[in-house]
């Protein structure tokens, strides 16, 4: 809501002790948000050495990037720096300053770091051939890296990487297919360390390069008042349809999840004013705190800034980052479509209202006072589009930012907010970039090994040649990996291992990629581990579990999506599709998204009994398979059900005009 809204007509002014809860559950569910509670010098410490690291990429960004064994390495000091200061060894120590093993952490990451920094023009000349020296630094990098990763990401991610890494160095000693070369650390430091193959590759070149931009972007957006802009524009357009605040928060989570990039804190930082006024109207507990889950979720497969595996997907399959936002279009509308009408038939079916007229705020009025905050999202777009780096954009995306909002008072940012966006963008990068050097690790023994060909061979075998048992696989896999790792992590395995798998059955590569993607970021909202969900089962105060079992069935339709993309690439946009064949298979998976909702909400006019539910549903399913003849299973299907409820219409309507005659 505008900042300028009275008390009376605005429900989020008293509501500080939503938000208070709302950080809260953050903090217990989102390991990046444990961060320490200091004031005083470490705090400005801190604050100091995030500015210093935005204005590096900032600068480099704007004035062109460093060598790859420069630029990668300076982003890691920044990043490892600020971990060890910001993230405590242990959860009860937040209120503490770095104890001495934080301080020991912290020097042994300048001095080893700060050793490939300084001895760069050597340590080239040496690629591939470790000293004793290199080897040394190497095992503190990697033993640190494991350690912040444990910190300020997730205890699993640091298992599984240390498995891969005792794989390539004891590999020799399994049977079969699973043996390797023998192993031995020089080795290992060669591939991992030496070149950009492990901890400096991929992963950690593409955070170093676009992430902390946009992360920053997101931080500058969000600092000249974007999300109040969302906010209002959401309530405005849909605050006052039947179960209206449920619809704001799908419309509002949307948007705002392309600049937040977390779907914990998505959920936090809007479902902290929509899910008190979802139960308000009636909506349950439960319910509310689902939907927001979903919808939630759902922003980091928003275009133009998805999530940050995005990136990671365009330079790992060395496509442009125009493509892949381009593919993600329609499957986002699907998605959203398919949650927007879940609570609309919700809200339909037990009868609940909208917001009143006086707590919608005027549209006009709000675009006439944050409106222009829009021009960086198109200038970042248009940047994309026309071919050009997704570097340049974040950086002019980030320049533009600050011009425009000048342009009110209400938006204008101050030296001191510029300096507090930067900061604030940096420490939300932090998290990101130690888990892409630590992946660094899985991949590099990937390439070293073949391991990830081995696994994926094991996947066919076990779906016996059959591309859907081997989506139907690989969802089950990401959602296990989801239990404890983050979205970025769960990518990077299964593109590793899965993705050229898919690419087997002849599915596009970009197909193939965009599936484990989703799958990775949709492991937020299904249970047993539904960090979303729980985040928003927090703010509702109700049952977690009962909340993550509600989101899952509510993005049941949503979760099909990739299925569809699989089998039918045409929704991609970047496949070469004729528009009849795109326009067809978007709108039979729309009406088969809405019908699998109706199915689960089993109302249409009227409540629908359970045989025709379970019809309903196996029409849906049918639609959203693509094909003519699943085409046509389907719209019989429909066809009966609706047929039926038709002829209720009329039965109640003969009724009516009996008794007013």
């Amino acid at each position: 809501m505008n900042n300028n809204s009275e008390a009376g007509k605005d429900p989020a002014v008293n509501n500080t002790i939503s938000k208070e809860l709302g950080q809260e559950v953050l903090e217990k569910y989102s390991q990046e948000e444990n961060v320490r509670k200091t004031a005083g010098f470490y705090a400005k410490a801190i604050s100091a050495v995030a500015f210093a690291m935005a204005c590096f990429h900032i600068y480099t960004s704007g004035t062109g990037l460093l060598e790859t064994m420069r630029q990668r390495p300076i982003h890691l000091l920044f990043v490892m720096t600020l971990a060890f200061l910001m993230y405590p060894t242990r959860k009860k120590d937040k209120g503490k300053p770095p104890l001495a093993f934080d301080i020991i952490c912290l020097a042994l990451s300048i001095v080893s770091i700060g050793y490939v920094i300084l001895d760069y023009k050597n340590f080239l000349l040496r690629s591939g051939i470790a000293n004793q020296t290199d080897i040394v630094i190497a095992i503190i990098l990697s033993l640190l890296i494991l350690e912040a990763t444990r910190r300020c990401v997730a205890a699993q991610l640091s298992v599984i990487s240390v498995i891969f890494l005792l794989y390539g160095y004891f590999g020799y000693l399994l049977p079969g297919i699973f043996t390797i070369k023998g192993g031995s650390i020089k080795r290992l430091v060669d591939h991992l360390f030496m070149i950009p193959e492990g901890i400096f590759g991929t992963c950690l070149g593409t955070s170093a390069n676009y992430i902390v931009l946009f992360v920053i972007f997101g931080a500058f957006l969000e600092k000249s008042g974007l999300g109040a802009l969302i906010q209002d524009i959401a309530i405005a357009l849909t605050g006052r349809k039947a179960g209206g605040p449920a619809k704001v928060a799908v419309l509002s989570s949307a948007l705002f999840g392309t600049v937040s990039g977390s779907a914990a804190a998505n959920v936090v930082t809007t479902g902290t004013f929509t899910i008190p006024l979802m139960k308000r109207i009636g909506y349950e507990p439960e319910f509310a705190a689902a939907v927001e889950a979903c919808a939630s979720t759902g922003g980091q497969i928003v275009p133009p800034v998805m999530g940050t595996a995005a990136f990671l997907m365009a330079d790992y399959i060395g496509m442009p980052y125009s493509k892949i936002m381009f593919a993600a279009i329609l499957p986002c509308i699907l998605y959203y479509f398919s949650i927007f009408v879940s609570v609309h038939i919700r809200a339909k079916k037990n009868g609940l209202r909208g917001l009143s007229k006086e707590e919608c705020p005027d549209i006009k009025e709000a675009l006439k006072k944050r409106g222009h905050l829009i021009i960086p999202f198109i200038l970042v777009i248009y940047f994309i589009c026309s071919g050009r780096s997704a570097v340049n954009a974040g950086f002019y995306g980030i320049v533009s930012t600050v011009v425009v909002a000048q342009l009110r008072k209400t938006t204008r940012m101050s030296l001191r907010d510029i300096a507090e966006a930067m900061s604030e963008g940096a420490k939300r990068s932090v998290a990101v970039a130690v888990a892409c050097a630590c992946v660094g690790f899985i991949i590099g023994i990937a390439t070293l090994t073949g391991i990830g060909t081995v696994l994926g061979n094991y996947i066919l075998i076990l779906a016996q040649g059959n591309l859907l048992l081997t989506c139907i696989l690989t969802m089950f896999l990401s959602i296990f990996l989801g239990m404890g790792l983050p979205c970025t992590g769960v990518y990077i395995v299964l593109a590793t291992i899965a993705a050229p798998v898919l690419v087997k059955f002849g599915v596009p590569i970009i197909a193939a990629h965009l599936f484990c993607f989703y799958y990775g970021i949709m492991a937020s909202i299904t249970p047993p581990v539904a960090i979303a969900a729980y985040a928003g089962a927090g703010i509702a105060q109700c049952n977690p579990s009962k909340a993550g079992w509600i989101s899952f069935r509510i993005a049941i339709p949503g979760l099909l999506i990739p299925f569809v993309f699989v089998f039918n690439s045409s929704i991609l946009l970047v496949t070469g599709a004729g528009i009849p064949e795109i326009i067809h298979t978007f709108l039979t998976a729309a009406i088969g998204a809405t019908m699998i909702s109706i199915a689960f909400e089993r109302f249409a006019k009227y409540r629908l009994r359970l045989w025709e539910s379970a019809i309903i549903g196996l029409a849906g399913f049918s639609l959203v398979i693509p094909g003519i003849k699943t085409d046509l299973m389907g719209i019989a299907a429909m066809a009966i059900i609706f047929g039926r409820q038709y002829l209720r219409y009329l039965r109640e309507k003969k009724k009516a005009d009996i008794v007013s005659n």
